[in-house]
């Protein structure tokens, strides 16, 4: 799937959300230490910058190097390219050793993932017991009632035939995803815990953050153009006059410890 972010990569960096310090908060009062993050799928370090504020080290990795160009540099944030899908000999040469890692984060990729096989290396890097996954995705913003309207059947209608199969696992706000983890001191579940992220856009932003989306990449790469001018004009009527607005984006949490796996 890292070949469908490429070449909007400049848009998913410009035009994705940053998520809420409720978020990281909520997160890191269930992990007993703060020393090491692997923060997987990390884009262009969206999560990363905020997990660098809580936590000593952060390991961020992406299969995309098009996307790790447009991170942030911070000094506790060490980017690596991995592969899409790396042997435990290359996880351990470029992420980590064995039971070191306080935590693993997945910022709205987790479903693009060979379940199986990240989960045993997930296993395999965490501190047990109590070593903690925490994977979140969001959804379509909302910004308006008009607004709303158009985006939703735009994405039902338009945008539906292009996304791919794993995307079903967004649009059931990842409650139905494979999540084998034990709920973490204080919780009776693994979630999905709800939280919500808010963002200035205008009606570029916007647009913009619709081109960062991986079905219009692959709408594109397939001829065909899913925002034509009579699409655009939609939203311009339903935008109206005023230049900023209030996006939020409905955020879902699963959260869970690895326990003696």
């Amino acid at each position: 799937m890292a070949d469908l972010f490429v070449k909007q990569a400049k848009e998913y960096a410009d035009a994705r959300p940053s998520y809420p310090p409720q978020l990281f908060q909520f997160i890191a009062s269930k992990t007993p230490s703060h020393n090491l993050v692997w923060d997987v799928g990390t884009g262009s370090g969206q999560a990363a910058k905020s997990l660098a504020a809580i936590y000593e080290n952060v390991i961020a990795t992406d299969a995309s190097a098009k996307q790790l160009e447009f991170a942030a540099k911070i000094s506790n944030v060490r980017y690596q390219h991995t592969p899409s899908t790396m042997s435990m000999a290359e996880l351990e040469k470029l992420v980590a050793s064995e039971g070191t890692v306080d935590l693993v984060t997945i910022a709205q990729s987790l479903h693009w993932f060979d379940l199986a096989t990240f989960y045993q290396q997930v296993k395999w890097v965490l501190k047990k017991p109590n070593g903690v996954i925490a994977a979140w995705c969001y959804y379509l913003p909302r910004v308006s009632d008009e607004i709303d309207t158009v985006l939703d059947e735009f994405y039902s209608s338009e945008v539906g035939p292009y996304w791919d199969p794993a995307r079903k696992l967004v649009d059931k706000l990842y409650g139905s995803i494979d999540f084998p983890f034990e709920a973490v001191e204080g919780a009776d579940h693994t979630g999905p815990f709800e939280f919500v992220t808010e963002t200035l856009m205008d009606l570029d932003d916007f647009l913009t953050y619709i081109k960062s989306w991986s079905a219009y990449q692959t709408a594109k790469e397939k001829g065909v153009e899913l925002l034509p001018e009579n699409v655009v004009q939609k939203f311009k009527l339903a935008w109206g006059e005023d230049g900023k607005k209030v996006a939020r984006f409905p955020i879902y949490l699963r959260m869970g410890k690895v326990g003696d796996a």
